[in-house]
């Protein structure tokens, strides 16, 4: 990621994250307990959500985001660990992980299906795997905008698809997807998906 991108990151996301995507993310990290990996943990916006995890590891390739997010790992109120890794090479042997987490960031990811066979290797069989992602919307004309303003918006946004078919990449990489919520006319879904290995 640009370090521009990194930097601006937070100041665009703030209305949000205040409005409506704050509490989105505090009911799906709060709960979970166990070791939770957190993909992309971008600028560790979801760090402070953390209340009954034994430990949580957080993985961010990208080192400006990971400087960004220092402090919150600082104040985290669980133990929390960040590495310096790629969702699509996990560092961590089979069946590591109770939970794993990733909240606006298989958008990002290079190769989706790759990181996802990576997330069910090294989760326990059964382990919850949740997402808030923002998807393409199954509605002509707003998909089509989507369609038309992605490659524009991947040079602006470090390499964000827009319209990503996300909920069925999950469900094709073997996992089985108990509840979606959706948010934001069905733009932003929270899955709650459990590893099937």
């Amino acid at each position: 990621m640009s370090t521009l991108f990194s930097k601006i990151y937070d100041p665009i996301m703030r209305p949000l994250e205040k409005k409506r995507i704050g509490n989105i993310r505090k009911r799906l990290v709060s709960p979970q307990k166990g070791i939770i990996l957190e993909l992309g943990s971008g600028t560790g916006t979801n760090f402070s959500y953390y209340k009954n995890a034994e430990k949580v590891i957080a993985i961010e390739p990208d080192s400006s985001m990971r400087n960004q997010s220092l402090p919150k790992v600082k104040s985290a109120g669980v133990p929390l660990e960040l590495v310096d890794a790629s969702s699509g090479h996990l560092p961590f042997d089979d069946n590591s992980f109770d939970t794993a987490i990733g909240t606006l960031v298989l958008c990002t990811i290079p190769n989706p299906n790759r990181a996802l066979q990576e997330i069910r290797r090294v989760c326990t069989s059964g382990a919850p795997i949740l997402f808030l992602e923002h998807v393409r919307v199954d509605r002509p004309l707003l998909g089509r905008l989507q369609d038309w303003l992605t490659p524009f918006w991947k040079r602006l946004c470090d390499g964000c698809h827009l319209n990503r078919h996300t909920l069925d990449l999950i469900k094709q990489n073997g996992f089985r997807v108990e509840r979606i919520e959706k948010h934001y006319k069905d733009i932003l879904l929270v899955v709650e998906a459990r590893n099937e290995n």
